[in-house]
């Protein structure tokens, strides 16, 4: 399988963003990245376009639903968020949706700071296998794996993908 080039996808990701950003008229949008691949995609994106949005992220961490199955992450690095979201428009940026369960995980924490005026998800990569209903407003491309199959972004410069 050829992966896609994920310079080329960060690139039409910023385009695709902006073009979300004027259309809905974000007003001083916080961008969040889940750690740890999705921090990477999110300073990417931020440099890409106007600079001015904050810029913001989360480690999800005590928020998974499988925290009790797998325990936790040996690299828990914390949040770093405003003290108050409120009424924020947030773009959540994460490298790669499949389950949505970390999506979910992430709002979760989210609204643990206050109540976002609106939550817009933007992925890297969508590989499918959803288990709750949650799907990137902006997706930078969708890859078909078998099964068992996963891929794993590492970084952040350069930002590679490796089938896992």
């Amino acid at each position: 399988m050829n992966l896609p080039d994920i310079e080329l996808i960060c690139v039409d990701l910023a385009v695709q963003l902006q073009q979300m950003i004027d259309d809905k008229q974000l007003n001083n949008p916080l961008i969040v990245g889940i750690r740890t691949g999705g921090v990477w995609v999110a300073e990417r994106l931020q440099e890409a376009i106007s600079g001015n949005s904050d810029i913001a992220s989360l480690d999800i961490s005590f928020y998974r639903d499988d925290f009790t199955r797998h325990g936790l992450h040996p690299k828990v690095q914390g949040s770093e968020l405003p003290d108050s979201i409120e009424d924020r428009d947030i773009i959540l940026v994460d490298d790669v949706i499949m389950s949505g369960r970390t999506i979910r995980a992430a709002m979760n924490e989210l609204f643990d700071y206050g109540r976002p005026g609106t939550i817009h998800l933007v992925c890297l990569l969508d590989i499918g296998r959803r288990e709750l209903p949650i799907q990137p407003d902006i997706c930078g491309a969708t890859l078909a794996l078998n099964d068992g199959q996963l891929v794993k972004l590492t970084g952040p410069k350069p930002m590679v993908l490796t089938l896992a």
